[in-house]
């Protein structure tokens, strides 16, 4: 039986696995789906995901990871060994290396959690590396010479944002304000001004839609369905991007404050590298419309959005797994 190396994006919102010689074989929702009364899980990753909001009251769809960190051990475990299993299926391996991401400034115990919870799926060996050094080499940048690269990875927990250099990270900002915090962002802001109750999926939906931070292109619209707080009932109301825009300001100026306290913290050297080659966007946060004009224009500094946001994270284990 042969041995494949394994890359784990295991994200708060998505878990994307790459496996060596093949690519990402795996993109799904990082959600369990368990009876409450008998602690059964039902649902794994997009199925789970599709009973967000719709489940009854005996059964509850849960996110085992909170901020980029496990929340709920053993429904990670089950969740990564499901789907370590469901690709074993199509691809024959046995014990292999797994190479596993985690946030910037997490503690060593937060880290332990993620690389134990890798070992019991039965790895041969695990390495744990931070998320935007393995952002940064996905996305293609040459962080092993002695030049300051800078990355932005918006994911759903967490956003990391980091200096490298030298094949290392020179300085980074990990903040709990990412692509869930402007879903929770929309779902307060149409319960205050609409004073209707909308779920998380359908906020996810406004932001991938008509989501915008820059309301120069046109002000686009979309029907929203949801409960009217005053009478119990089904309502539609029509949101758009400027309404959007406002609704998840705040979170976005803390993206870019942190931003800032990065680019304060590092030497001069370096920040001339930086100026010179612009700063990276990856994650799912990266799509949101306007977001790297937005940073550009705040901080001086050119920002482009990495050609596969989404993938960056994934494609980097790959790399990385073949120079270990």
């Amino acid at each position: 039986m042969r041995t494949k190396d394994i890359g784990i994006d295991l994200g708060t919102a998505n878990i994307l696995i790459y496996v060596k010689g093949e690519g990402i074989v795996l993109s799904e929702p990082s959600v369990v789906a368990i009876d409450k009364e008998t602690g059964k899980v039902l649902a794994i990753g997009q199925k789970a995901h599709e009973m967000i909001g719709r489940t009854p009251l005996s059964v509850i769809a849960i996110k085992p990871l909170k901020d980029g960190v496990i929340a709920d051990f053993d429904k990670t475990e089950i969740m990564l060994d499901y789907f370590i299993k469901k690709i074993k299926g199509k691809t024959i391996f046995s014990k292999p290396r797994i190479l596993i991401c985690c946030p910037s400034n997490i503690t060593q115990v937060e880290k332990n959690a993620i690389r134990e919870v890798a070992e019991r799926t039965g790895a041969k060996k695990v390495y744990v590396e931070e998320e935007p050094k393995v952002a940064a080499i996905g996305a293609g940048l040459e962080i092993k010479n002695p030049t300051g690269n800078m990355v932005i990875d918006i994911g759903g927990g967490t956003t990391d944002i980091a200096v490298l250099s030298l094949d290392g990270i020179v300085y980074s900002e990990s903040i709990k304000i990412a692509g869930n915090t402007l879903d929770i962002d929309i779902i307060k802001y149409i319960k205050s001004k609409y004073k209707l109750l909308i779920g998380e999926v359908t906020a996810e939906n406004i932001k991938i839609k008509i989501g915008t931070v820059m309301c120069e292109s046109k002000n686009k619209s979309m029907k929203v369905r949801g409960r009217d707080l005053l009478t119990g009932l089904p309502k539609t109301i029509e949101i758009t991007s400027k309404e959007v825009k406002e609704a998840i300001y705040d979170s976005i100026e803390m993206i870019i404050h942190a931003t800032k306290t990065v680019l304060e913290k590092i030497e001069p050297e370096i920040s001339a590298d930086i100026i010179d080659k612009g700063i990276v966007l990856t994650g799912g946060g990266a799509l949101l419309d306007g977001l790297d004009k937005l940073i550009g224009k705040e901080i001086k500094v050119p920002v482009q959005v990495a050609e596969s946001p989404l993938t960056c994270v994934a494609e980097g284990t790959g790399i990385m797994l073949d120079s270990i």
